[in-house]
């Protein structure tokens, strides 16, 4: 399975007051950082190797995650250094650390997919990126995504139309060579990238059909947090 990069380096601004002072990643879920209960669900799924990219307090969650082999997952961390780096600008940062092609989430997404089939999708697409969506209708964020007949057509988080029905579901794949072209320490939001490979005809989608979990808000906290508890119970 190809490696991970996740993006750790938020700031968490919308769970001030639940977060007790640590990063977003590692804010306590059901007794232990969110990140350990994210790579564990990786390792479950295939995948073996992560590099976390870390920006404010990065240096706690090296800390609370250490190099990840408790959790099955062999982690590296990329540090972005005095300046953030925006999304993009950190896998931009990480790329010495990755293979050429790569997986890339996000560090407060939950995601119980089949990595496998998204990577197969990707290699048999022939294109340097590929975008997960969710058919959401508006469910639990604004959709920002059309697809048609499998081919992501539109996607857009600033100019939202009534035909997109789809929404970016925190996970992706692409080519080291679509981040070579950024600039290196140059602040690029991974938005950006993705739109410029949909106007290239890079980029290829999938559609999942299992709901994406995320801790960006205190109600996606506290969904997790049930999911989590109820899956301990079974």
């Amino acid at each position: 399975m190809l490696p991970i990069a996740i993006l750790a380096g938020g700031l968490g601004t919308r769970l001030e007051g639940l977060t007790g002072g640590r990063p977003k990643p590692i804010v306590d879920v059901n007794g232990e950082p969110f990140l350990a209960h994210q790579l564990r669900l990786l390792s479950t799924r295939g995948l073996t190797r992560a590099v976390v990219c870390v920006g404010h307090r990065g240096e706690m969650i090296e800390a609370a995650i250490g190099d990840g082999r408790r959790y099955g997952v062999t982690v590296q961390f990329s540090r972005d250094g005095d300046q953030p780096l925006g999304t993009a600008g950190a896998v931009r940062h990480a790329l010495d650390l990755l293979d050429d092609a790569f997986f890339v989430t996000y560090g407060d997404s939950y995601l119980d997919i089949d990595y496998g089939a998204v990577q197969q999708a990707f290699e048999s697409s022939g294109r340097r990126a590929l975008m997960v969506v969710y058919r959401n209708e508006g469910r639990w964020d604004d959709s920002n995504v059309r697809l048609v007949d499998g081919i992501i057509t539109a996607y857009d988080k600033n100019r939202r139309s009534p035909d997109m029905a789809y929404i970016d579901y925190g996970l992706g794949v692409f080519r080291k060579s679509v981040f070579e072209s950024l600039a290196p320490g140059e602040p690029t939001d991974l938005a950006a990238v993705y739109q410029r490979a949909l106007a290239e005809g890079e980029l290829a989608g999938f559609e999942a059909t299992q709901r994406f979990y995320e801790i960006g808000s205190p109600r996606g906290l506290a969904e997790l947090r049930e999911l989590l508890a109820a899956s301990h119970r079974r």
